[in-house]
């Protein structure tokens, strides 16, 4: 019997949607005001799930002290308010939408999680835009 327990946490952050080998003409006509040159900031909503079977012992799918822990760390420390192009490694060369933004903290949080357990990472860039990342 598979389980999926989720925890939800939450992080400010700035970023500019914007691709430096396009023009100006062209980076406003795709982003438009997420291209603002001044940065722009949200208040991100993160949902981390993992699924797996309930262990005999201990009755959990996984310690959920352990994952508030590991977000604390892996997310929240490395990306609360920051400038994500300009602060965070990994969005010096990738373009910090909320989908890569995602995939980033599901990267971040996957070598924490045992193998045998999936990972799911739902973030919220605004309360009505979200993106789901499964690996």
């Amino acid at each position: 019997m598979k389980v999926k327990v989720s925890r939800r946490a939450h992080f400010n952050a700035a970023h500019r949607l914007f691709r430096p080998d396009w023009a100006d003409d062209k980076n406003n006509r795709v982003f438009g005001k997420c291209n603002n040159p001044n940065y722009h900031g949200h208040n991100y909503e993160l949902i981390v799930s993992v699924t797996g079977e309930i262990d005999q012992e201990t009755g959990f799918v996984m310690d959920m002290k352990v994952l508030k822990d590991l977000i604390r760390s892996e997310v929240e420390d490395a990306l609360d308010h920051k400038n994500l192009n300009l602060q965070v490694p990994e969005f010096r060369e990738l373009n910090p939408t909320a989908e890569n933004i995602a995939v980033v903290i599901w990267n971040k949080l996957r070598p924490h999680i045992p193998e045998d357990k999936a990972l799911e990472v739902k973030l919220y860039e605004t309360p009505r835009n979200f993106v789901t990342y499964t690996g």
